[in-house]
């Protein structure tokens, strides 16, 4: 008799959505064929807002949350805390044979920690990645998941030596794996779907439509993260910066809601009169919108991948980065915060654009395949 199995996903950010939606089909795929896992997806509702939740999920067509806690926003110590208490009464309800948990924010570690304390294993999909910022609360998070973890899907080469340094290794009682990055599993899936659905080039009035789409002529800008968003002196830096490039191409800023709320208590949007700033859009317009940037600037990890997947050249408005792959293949270039070295960045950029780059850094495209048949065989 084939033994079933039960794996519960935490999720709880937009992030998660995306990389949860190439696992959770991989899941399917395999319950087809063996009859043999069952996932419950439980979100922590993190992320609420319809935009950067309702929206994922319905166009990345993930199946409908089994459970949703309604956690929101609020202090890390109170919305982790939150997330314990209520990820805890899921687990002792479904007690699966495994917790699956996403990347590292605090839906992360709050799943990691819950299943960690009623025994359940933890499997830690992004495992090993360091910014070496502990400073950053992410950091703090993907550190202490990882060594809670029993299996630790590992993106890079990288991540899987940042955690041999740490003494995290695979052996009888932990499966450290290699497998690449499940994102890229979801943009080889969902590109094809974004260029024949995505309007939001022409919905924004960035193509001439006697023109053909493939010659940018924009700047993409992304900004969510806490160290950038809640130091007002940083804020203002990064923001005079995309305003100044935006005098000489338009710059395109899909507001966070983080961003908006912090902008809305320090600064006036009208001091950026060169930025066009717009309301969160959908995995699919990002893809379109990433594609077809001239260039893209960013503090997320997520976006940085996905510039170098599409050939697009990057500029992180951050001192330091987990994928640290970018930057060493030239695509990706750290610039921290700074208005002057911000606009060099783009200055230099523009004078030698990047030529070329290696593949098969992240994987084949086959991450979350090999990640369910880990699981298969390492509990059953």
């Amino acid at each position: 008799m084939v033994k079933k199995m039960k794996i519960v996903t935490i999720v709880g950010a937009r992030p998660q959505f995306i990389k949860a939606a190439a696992v959770s089909r991989a899941i399917h795929r395999a319950h087809q064929r063996k009859k043999r896992i069952q996932e419950v997806l439980v979100h922590t509702g993190q992320h609420y807002d319809t935009l950067m939740d309702k929206v994922f999920f319905e166009e990345l067509n993930l199946p409908k949350p089994d459970y949703h806690l309604g956690v929101g926003s609020g202090s890390h110590g109170k919305q982790t805390g939150m997330m314990i208490e209520r990820i805890e009464g899921v687990l002792e309800k479904e007690r699966p044979e495994a917790v699956m948990v996403y990347g590292d924010t605090n839906s992360t570690l709050a799943g990691a920690l819950a299943a960690a304390k009623l025994n359940l294993p933890v499997a830690h999909v992004e495992a090993g990645l360091r910014s070496y910022n502990r400073i950053m609360p992410e950091e703090i998070n993907r550190v202490l998941t990882d060594h809670l973890s029993v299996f630790l899907f590992c993106p890079t080469d990288q991540a899987v030596r940042n955690l041999l340094r740490e003494g995290i290794k695979d052996e009888r009682v932990r499966f450290v794996s290699y497998v690449g990055d499940v994102m890229y599993d979801s943009l080889l899936y969902y590109s094809r779907l974004a260029e024949k659905k995505s309007t939001i080039l022409q919905d924004l009035s960035l193509v001439n439509p006697q023109s053909a789409i493939g010659n940018p002529q924009y700047y993409l800008a992304t900004l969510h993260r806490a160290e950038n968003t809640d130091d007002p002196k940083r804020l203002k830096s990064i923001l005079e910066a995309l305003n100044e490039i935006g005098r000489i191409h338009p710059v395109l800023f899909p507001l966070h809601p983080r961003t908006r709320k912090r902008m809305e208590v320090y600064l006036a949007f009208t001091e950026f009169k060169y930025i066009k700033f717009v309301e969160p859009v959908s995995y699919l317009d990002m893809l379109k919108l990433e594609k077809n940037a001239r260039a893209i600037l960013t503090d997320s990890g997520g976006v940085q991948k996905e510039a170098y997947w599409l050939k697009v050249p990057c500029l992180t408005l951050r001192g330091e980065t987990e994928w640290v792959e970018t930057v060493k293949s030239g695509w990706n270039k750290l610039v921290g915060t700074e208005k002057k070295n911000i606009f060099q960045g783009m200055d230099d950029l523009e004078k030698r654009r990047p030529a070329g780059r290696e593949k098969k850094l992240f994987g084949e495209g086959r991450a979350s395949e090999k990640i369910v048949q880990i699981l298969v065989e390492g509990l059953g």
